[in-house]
């Protein structure tokens, strides 16, 4: 037991000696009390209390000993000058004093950490523990701490630990039993007291900081971006005084943020909640419960760090593809998963499918057991039809951490489905060699990637390599391959392969190709020729020697069939037969005879060759025969080109031969030359096949390109010129890598072919065979289609007439396309396409344009139109979108010309064209012109001289005039009818009013007819006749005149000779009437079947193609000539009279009014047609159009002043018909 036993002493002075006495007891010690036996075994002093004044008393407890906890909120301190030095602290205590005494002091002393401000200037001494200043502060403070602390419940010691900045911050230490927050800040009120007050020592700046007493917890302990996190602060205090810190930042409530504080009597609980967290949360976070009175302030503080972490799947299965109907999948289906880089249990995995396929599986792993889940797929072939096959089913593993974060990783599979293919082929196994044939692959699978043709040949397999024979489509999944022309390296087995990625379907069939000569490879001997009736001639058909096959070969004459002979001559095998002519009806014209010879091969098919012309000679008379053939002279043959034929193949070609003095010249010679043709035979063998075309090309073009630059003098020749436009036409559909090399051989070509020196070549070549030019044009916009782009870019290429640029189309293309060209005559064209349009084409496609000085000077021309810039082509590559706007500025080469018109080259059926404006619109702007264009192709401008105003004033002019001159005719005619009785009273008067009168009619008539030319343009028959009368009447006024004029020669210088009225009359008609209508007819006779007899768009003789106008105006220079020779003898005769001239003054005044009529007439239609003639020249002055017009359309008013109202006796005779007219009017009046 314990017992507490309260000593009262009279005297002070006995508590040191009772104290002494019961330190020295020898304990334990046993005693007997009321018979209970008891031992002491210790004997303590615990509370000693000193009287203070009335019922008062000072009470302190022994060293050892504390008051207890549960009564020192009710003690009163003791002024402390009433305790002794050193003594512990004492408490007022009312007497009687029943309690409670001083317990002993069991638990160890606490550490209180504690701070104190100095409202004094840091000095930096005080940071350092050696200086005087600092162990004065450190002195005096610890001194009034420990005086004023030692009240503390089991105080032990104050002690400073340092100083800090902030005015002075004093850092303190005070080590005791537990004590209250009353007993602390009573405590602290004390400190100044033992203080001087120099120190300035500021009591509301006492502050303990406890760190050690704050529970902090975070859940969860993984943190991942997304997650809600909660944050919880538990403290044995009560306090509502929270606050919440991140990284020093005060948080506060918001829409992610929210705090929640609980208190109890003893307990204080805070709660900050935060959601979807994301890695800025990561940091530092404090929370802070906060006591504070006037002298304390007690915070209770508590820290932890948190990471958020970002939720990543570090580890998932890459897209995969999946052959649906593959027996290994349905039997084991792949397997799918997704990995984080730690094992979470509480993380959850789900999957989720979409897609057009929906093909599910199973969870066969989850992330409690590991850092992973799995997703087995069941693959069905039933869920998985062709027509879905290559596309892709998504699936999603979700991963879930329960607190709100989530994430997700996208599988994609590609579900493939093994195509059914099969093939079809237009032919049987068989097919002749140059015929076409087709094989056609169709697939049950629309989505595939691409489709190879490969042909097996015994051992090797090739790919065909041939984008101009293959084209294919997804809806219907088909690709055709088209075969123009068979050759032996088409025979082969044919597998077209349909890819899926790395899923292959095939299908075969095979083809095999049997010899049969090409018909551009029979050579024909003779080609044209003369037979001569009952007489053998020789027909021959021979093709190269070195064909293996036997063809069964006849000859067919009028559709007769002859069997063939055989006899190999040199490098070829040639079939022979003698034909027999016999004439039906002899003498008479008969048509000639056409003949072929025929080839059958081993499967019946057979080929025709070209014709054989077999012209009859016609009563048997020859001039030339020998070898070569037999003929009249001046007749032509044609013959094969045999002299050049090699082992490589026959020479392409004809020799023309004329007989001549009798014997066979050469006339013409077209045969190719030896390279040309070598280089024609070869690109037919090497690019009408697959096999290796475009590894061959480059080479090819290169040698072209050597023969055309340096052996130019064979472009002279129209055959060689058309061979290498078709050599063009064969590889401009070949794909070709787009290098400068490729590029400058195959337009350096072009070029060369297409200069200005060889113009007048093209004009034969077109003759000969027409549209070549227009092939040409086509051959290098295929050419520039199928450029292949190297490292993405079209470089550009550079020629003496030619110019190339392009690009190709990637995701970068962010810009317009604009490409300005200039050639040598300082001529530009600019092409622009917007960036809009470009953006619609698809990834690498390949835009190309190519501007030319001279090719457009070949190509047909719209006359009057003329090509008056530059001709550009501008192509996007093959299979792409064609209807791009396009816009391009034309410099004008010619800026006299008028009527600017944007046009394109339109492409006809086999290469022919035309210029047409079909979708394009055209803006003049100064010396340039704008084109917008709807389509892409090859384009220029064409313009026209500035006849549109001319023309109208001629119009006027001419119609007006030609009204006064019909006017003035028909009053001609009116007067001449008038007084012809008093005029024609001798023969010269009398001829000579009969011209007048004939020149007036033919010239009525002609205006007439030249009136009808203007409904009739357009209608070409009866243009045609209008053109065959105006030339007729036109010539006749000439005629008339020329008649007037002879009247007048042969009276003046055949005097003594008469001649009777009627035969001058049968003469004059003769010359006035038959000569015109006999040239006149020997002109439409020789013009119209060439369809040269009127020009194009006037009723009028032609005169660019055929010179037509020539029968007009020669005839009508010469009389005009004849009639000013005349005209001066005339005068000289009359001025100079000979000895005996008899004539009497009436004919001598016919005469006069003849040579009148001749002087000036003649002139003035000479001097009309003349400016006429000089209307046809080109670039003529438009002073000579309007002169023309006008004279031509007075030339009746000239007939009649000059003709007729100039005559004296006409007017004499016109006065006396006038004054009779009168008086016989007054006679009537007087009868009357």
């Amino acid at each position: 037991y314990t017992v507490d036993i309260e000593v009262s002493l009279t005297d002070l002075s006995f508590l040191g000696p009772v104290k002494e006495y019961f330190k020295n007891l020898n304990l334990p010690v046993s005693a007997n009390v009321s018979n209970v036996e008891l031992t002491v075994s210790s004997i303590n002093v615990t509370t000693v209390c000193l009287p203070t004044g009335e019922n008062k008393s000072c009470c302190s407890c022994e060293s050892g000993y504390a008051w207890p906890r549960a009564v020192c909120s009710d003690l009163i301190t003791c002024p402390s000058v009433s305790l002794a030095p050193k003594q512990s602290c004492g408490y007022i205590k009312q007497l009687p004093f029943y309690g409670p005494y001083c317990e002993p002091q069991m638990a160890e002393p606490l550490v209180i950490n504690m701070s104190v401000r100095l409202n004094t200037v840091f000095m930096n001494d005080l940071g350092d523990s050696s200086s005087e200043l600092y162990k004065k502060y450190k002195a005096d403070l610890e001194k009034a701490f420990n005086e004023s602390y030692r009240c503390l419940p089991g105080f032990v010691l104050a002690t400073v630990t340092s100083f800090r900045p902030g005015s002075v911050s004093v850092n303190y230490e005070v080590t005791a039993a537990s004590a209250t927050f009353k007993q602390i800040e009573n405590s602290n009120r004390f400190v100044p007291q033992f203080l001087d007050t120099s120190y300035r020592l500021i009591p509301t700046s006492f502050t303990t900081e406890i760190t050690n007493q704050t529970n902090f917890t975070v859940i969860p302990v993984d943190i991942f971006e997304g997650d809600t996190i909660t944050l919880i602060c538990e403290t044995n205090v009560a306090s509502e005084n929270v606050t919440w810190y991140h990284s020093g930042q005060i948080i506060s409530n918001s829409n992610r943020h929210s705090v929640i504080t609980q208190v109890t009597q003893k307990t204080s609980r805070t709660i900050l909640k935060i959601t979807e967290v994301t890695t800025v949360d990561s940091g530092s976070y404090m929370c802070i419960f906060t006591n504070s009175s006037l002298y304390y302030k007690l915070i209770y503080k508590a820290m932890k760090a948190i990471n958020v972490s970002p939720l990543h799947i570090i580890s998932h299965l890459n897209d995969i593809n999946v052959t649906c109907d593959s027996p290994e999948m349905q039997t084991n289906g792949p397997l799918l998963f997704c990995c984080i880089d730690r094992q979470l249990p509480s993380l959850t995995g789900d999957w989720k499918v979409n897609g057009p396929i929906n093909i599910t599986g199973k969870i066969t792993k989850r992330f409690f057991t590991g850092n992973c889940t799995e997703y087995k797929l069941k693959v069905n072939a039933l869920l998985c039809p062709p027509e879905k096959s290559g596309t892709v089913t998504t699936y999603t593993c979700e991963l879930h951490t329960g607190h709100g974060a989530s994430t997700s990783q996208n599988i994609r599979v590609t579900y493939f489905r093994t195509a059914r293919v099969t093939i079809t082929s237009s032919i049987k196994t068989f097919v002749s060699e140059g015929r076409s044939f087709n094989l056609t692959c169709t697939s049950d699978v629309s989505n595939y990637d691409n489709v190879i043709w490969k042909i097996q040949d015994r051992n090797t397999t090739k790919i065909i390599d041939c984008p101009m024979c293959i084209n294919s489509s997804k809806n219907p999944a088909k690709s055709e391959l088209s075969v123009r022309t068979a050759t032996e390296a088409w025979s082969g087995t044919y597998i077209c392969t349909f890819s899926q990625k790395n899923l292959n379907s095939s299908a075969n069939a095979t083809i095999m190709v049997v010899p049969l000569p090409l018909k551009q490879n029979i050579l024909l001997d003779p080609i044209s020729a003369f037979i001569q009736n009952n007489k053998l001639q020789t027909l021959k058909c021979c093709i190269n020697a070195n064909t293996s096959d036997d063809y069964n070969v006849t000859f067919v004459v009028q559709e007769n069939e002859f069997q063939a002979g055989k006899n190999k001559e040199g490098y070829l095998l040639c079939y022979y037969t003698m034909y027999n002519y016999t004439e039906t009806k002899p003498d008479s014209n008969t048509s000639p005879l056409l003949a072929y010879c025929k080839f059958v091969n081993r499967i019946g098919d057979e080929v025709k060759s070209n014709h054989i012309i077999l012209q009859p000679i016609s009563g048997g008379k020859v001039d030339c025969s020998d070898s070569l053939g037999t003929g009249e002279q001046g007749a032509k043959i044609e013959k094969p080109c045999t002299e050049l034929n090699s082992e490589h193949g026959l020479n392409r070609g004809t020799v023309t031969y004329e007989c001549s003095s009798s014997s066979w010249v050469v006339s013409r010679n077209d045969c190719l030359s030896v390279t040309i043709n070598s280089l024609l035979l070869g690109a037919e063998v090497t690019f009408m096949s697959f096999s290796e075309a475009r590894a061959k090309l480059p080479k090819y073009l290169d040698d072209l390109q050597n023969l055309t630059a340096q052996k130019q003098s064979t472009l002279n020749h129209s055959a060689n010129l058309g061979a290498i436009v078709t050599i063009l036409d064969l590889v401009s559909s070949i794909p070709v890598d787009a290098n400068k090399f490729n590029i400058k051989n195959f337009l350096s070509t072009v070029d060369t072919i297409a200069d200005d020196s060889i113009i007048e070549t093209w004009k034969v070549l077109d003759e000969q065979q027409p549209h070549k030019s227009s092939l040409l044009l086509l051959s290098v916009e295929r050419f520039s289609e199928y450029l292949q782009p190297v490292n993405n870019t079209i470089p550009p290429v550079n020629t003496d007439t030619i110019q190339l640029e392009g690009i190709v189309v990637t995701e970068n293309s962010k810009t317009d396309y604009s490409k300005n060209f200039t050639s040598k005559e300082n001529l530009t064209v600019n092409v622009l396409i917007d960036e809009a349009e470009i953006q619609t084409l698809p990834q690498s496609s390949t835009i190309v344009s190519v501007a030319y000085s001279t090719l457009g000077h070949i190509l047909p021309q719209n006359k009057p139109m003329l090509v008056n810039g530059l001709l550009l082509t501008t192509t996007v590559s093959r299979n792409r979108k064609q209807n791009i706007h396009i816009n391009m500025t034309f410099a004008k080469k010619n800026t006299s010309l008028k009527e600017p018109q944007c046009v394109f080259w339109n492409f006809g059926p086999n290469s022919s064209g035309d210029w047409n404006s079909s979708g394009c619109t055209t803006i003049e702007a100064e010396d340039d012109v704008i084109c917008s264009c709807n389509h892409l192709t090859s384009f220029s401008i064409l313009m026209s001289p500035d006849e549109s105003r001319q023309g109208s004033t001629e119009d006027y002019i001419t119609y007006i005039g030609l009204g006064i001159s019909i006017l003035s005719l028909v009053i001609c005619l009116i007067i001449e009818s008038l007084v012809w009785k008093y005029v024609t009273n001798n023969t010269t008067s009398y001829m000579r009013h009969v011209c007048i009168l004939n020149i007036a009619m033919s010239l009525l008539l002609a205006d007439i007819w030249f009136l009808v030319t203007a409904s009739t343009q357009n209608k070409k028959h009866i243009c045609i006749v209008v053109t065959f009368f105006i030339h007729l009447f036109y010539l006749s006024v000439f005629f008339w005149m020329l008649s007037l004029g002879l009247i007048l020669l042969y009276r003046l210088v055949f005097i003594l000779h008469n001649t009777s009225k009627t035969t001058q009359k049968m003469v004059a008609f003769c010359l006035g009437y038959g000569c015109p209508f006999v040239i006149a007819v020997i002109t439409i006779a020789v013009t119209l079947p060439k369809d040269i007899y009127t020009r194009k768009k006037v009723c009028w003789l032609n005169w660019e193609d055929s010179n037509a106008l020539l029968a007009f105006v020669i005839p009508a220079l010469i009389i005009v000539a004849i009639n000013l020779f005349i005209t001066a003898v005339v005068i000289i005769k009359i001025l100079r009279p000979t000895i005996g001239d008899r004539t009497n003054k009436q004919e001598r005044n016919s005469l006069i009014q003849i040579g009148k009529s001749v002087a000036i007439l003649t002139p003035l239609l000479g001097l009309t047609w003349g400016f006429g003639f000089a209307t046809i020249i080109k670039s003529s002055s438009r002073a000579f159009h309007i002169l023309f017009a006008l004279l031509n359309a007075l030339q009746g008013l000239f007939i009649l002043v000059f003709g007729s109202l100039w005559d004296k006796k006409i007017q004499e005779a016109l006065l006396k018909r006038n004054s009779l007219s009168r008086w016989s009017s007054q006679q009537t009046k007087v009868k009357s």
